[in-house]
C-alpha cells in the first residue's frame, strides 16, 4: 500500500485550513503543508488570530502547528515535496461568459492543475477537495497527463461535508468520508492511500469508496437536498403567517415522521453560506447543459424561494413600519450567515439590508465576529449604491445596546446564542414606540418579549 508521508494543500480557506489541521493532528507522522498565494492569510494562520473563526480550531492548530503542520506561501516547494496534493481553492459561480450566474468558475482549479503538472518531479496523488461539478476530474486529468515527462498522477475526489460553526466537530466525528477514484489497480491503490490517512481516527465503515464521478456528484446532490428542505419549510412559513399556524409546531409534527426526520426543517430568513446557492446553481447548469430543462427548473425553484424569503422578510419590516422606513433607525443583530462563524458569503443580512437601504433606512449593525470592512465589502459588491451611500446609511457598531438605542425596529438575522441573553427590558426602554422586533431565526422567547411590550413579528408565526 502507498504510504503518504507528505501532504500539500493548495488553499488556506474555510475548508483547507481546518481539514489539514485535523489531518495533521491525527497523523503526527505526516508532514502537512498548507500553501496559499495570499500572504496576509498565511501570516494570520501563523498567529493566534486565525483568519477564520471556528469553535475549537485554534486549539487544534496550536497542537500541530510547528510540529507537522505548516502554513506558508512557498507553493513550488510544497508541490515538489508532496506525495499527495489537495486542491482546496475557491470555485465561485461564474459572473461572465458561458454559464454566467450558474456554472462553477473553475479557473483556480485549472491553475492549480497546471502548477502541479509543471512543478512535479515525482508521482503524485491529486485530491479534489473543492466543491466541483461532476466530471471536473477529467479536465484535471487531461492537464496532468500532458506533462510529457513520464510522471504519473492519480486523481481522487474527496468532497467536504462540513457545516461552518461545527467544522471541527464534523471533522473529528464525521458522518462519513467520501473518496472517489478510478477503478483501476492504480486508482484503487490511491483510494486506499487516502483512506489510510482518515482511518487514523475515522472508523473504516464510515469511509465510503466510490467511482470518481459518483463522489463529485454526491457533494452537489447533498447540498441541494439540504437546501431544498430549508426552502420547503420556508415556503410553509409564509402560509403559517397568514393562516395562524405555527411553523415550529408544523416542523415538529412532520419532523417526527421517521420517513422525513427533523433536520434542516428550521424556518428562517433564508439560507446563506458558500455552498448551498453555488452548488444548486451548478446543478441547474448541469441539468440544462445535458438537456434536462424540467430537472433544472425544479432545482432552480429552491433558489427562487430562498430569494423570496429574504425579500419577504425585508418587506414585512417596511410594511409593518407604516410602509416607510425612510430616516428610521433599524437595528440589525447579526451579519454572518449563521452563528459560530465569521463567514458572510450569501448571508441574508446583506440582502435584507440592501432592501432597507433602498428605502433610505438607517441600518445599525452588530455582529460579534464579523469586522466592519467585511460588511461594507459585502454591500459594495452588490453595486446597488455608491460606497459613500452605503457608509452613510449603514453604521457598524461594537455594542448591541448602542445598535438598538432609539431604533424603531430590531431585525435578528443571525442565531448567535448571546442574543438570547440580552437585557431585553433595557433594550425596549431605549427604543422608539411602538417597539417592533422581527425574529428572522425564531431564537428569542416571544412570550416574554410581548410581556415587556414588544410587537413581535417572527418567521412562520402570527401574534
Amino acid at each position: 500500500m502507498l504510504q503518504v508521508k507528505n501532504i500539500c494543500c493548495i488553499g488556506a480557506g474555510y475548508v483547507g485550513g481546518p481539514t489539514m489541521a485535523v489531518i495533521a493532528l491525527k497523523n503526527p507522522n505526516i508532514k502537512v503543508n498548507v500553501v496559499d498565494i495570499n500572504s496576509d492569510r498565511i501570516a494570520a494562520w501563523n498567529t493566534d488570530d486565525l483568519p477564520i473563526y471556528e469553535p475549537g480550531l485554534l486549539d487544534v492548530v496550536k497542537q500541530a502547528r510547528g510540529r507537522n503542520l505548516f502554513f506558508n506561501t512557498d507553493i513550488e516547494t510544497g508541490i515538489k515535496e508532496a506525495d499527495m496534493i489537495f486542491i482546496s481553492v475557491n470555485t465561485p459561480t461564474k459572473t461572465f461568459g458561458v454559464g454566467k450566474g450558474r456554472a462553477a468558475d473553475l479557473r483556480f482549479v485549472e491553475l492549480c492543475a497546471r502548477q502541479i503538472a509543471q512543478l512535479s518531479t515525482t508521482d503524485k496523488i491529486v485530491v479534489e477537495k473543492s466543491t466541483l461539478p461532476v466530471r471536473t476530474a477529467q479536465a484535471v486529468k487531461t492537464i496532468l497527463s500532458e506533462t510529457g515527462n513520464g510522471i504519473k498522477f492519480q486523481v481522487l475526489s474527496n468532497p467536504e461535508f462540513l457545516a461552518e460553526g461545527t467544522a471541527i466537530q464534523d471533522l473529528m466525528q464525521p458522518d462519513r468520508v467520501l473518496i472517489g477514484g478510478d477503478q483501476t489497480p492504480e486508482g484503487l491503490a490511491a483510494i486506499e492511500a487516502l483512506t489510510s490517512v482518515y482511518a487514523s481516527w475515522v472508523a473504516r465503515e464510515r469511509i465510503i469508496q466510490t467511482r470518481l464521478w459518483s463522489s463529485e456528484l454526491s457533494k452537489l446532490t447533498a447540498n441541494a437536498f439540504l437546501a431544498q428542505r430549508i426552502s420547503s419549510i420556508n415556503s410553509i412559513s409564509a402560509l403559517c403567517e397568514v393562516t395562524g399556524a405555527d411553523v415550529d409546531e408544523v416542523a415538529y409534527a412532520i419532523g417526527s415522521d421517521s420517513r422525513i426526520g427533523s433536520k434542516f426543517l428550521k424556518s428562517s430568513v433564508g439560507f446563506g453560506g458558500s455552498c448551498f446557492q453555488k452548488d444548486i446553481l451548478n446543478l441547474v447548469y448541469l441539468c440544462e447543459y445535458f438537456g434536462l430543462p424540467e430537472a433544472a427548473a425544479y432545482w432552480e425553484q429552491v433558489i427562487i424561494l430562498n430569494d423570496y424569503q429574504k425579500r419577504r422578510f425585508a418587506m414585512n419590516i417596511i410594511q409593518t413600519l407604516f410602509n416607510t422606513v425612510s430616516g428610521k433607525k433599524i437595528a440589525m443583530l447579526g451579519w454572518a450567515f449563521k452563528k459560530d462563524t465569521n463567514d458572510t458569503r450569501e448571508s441574508a443580512a446583506i440582502y435584507v439590508s440592501d432592501h432597507l437601504l433602498n428605502d433610505m433606512a438607517n441600518v445599525y449593525v452588530f455582529d460579534p465576529k464579523v469586522p466592519e470592512k467585511e460588511m461594507y465589502d459585502d454591500l459594495d459588491y452588490l453595486g446597488t449604491r455608491s460606497k459613500d451611500e452605503n457608509r452613510k446609511l449603514l453604521k457598524v457598531v461594537n455594542d448591541p445596546y448602542e445598535a438598538c438605542k432609539g431604533a424603531h425596529a430590531i431585525a435578528v438575522i443571525t442565531e448567535w446564542d448571546e442574543f438570547k441573553t440580552y437585557d431585553w427590558k433595557r433594550i425596549y426602554d431605549g427604543m422608539m414606540k411602538p417597539a417592533f422586533i422581527f425574529d428572522g431565526r425564531n431564537i428569542l422567547d416571544h412570550k416574554k418579549l410581548m410581556e415587556i411590550g414588544f410587537k413581535v413579528k417572527a418567521i412562520g408565526k402570527s401574534y
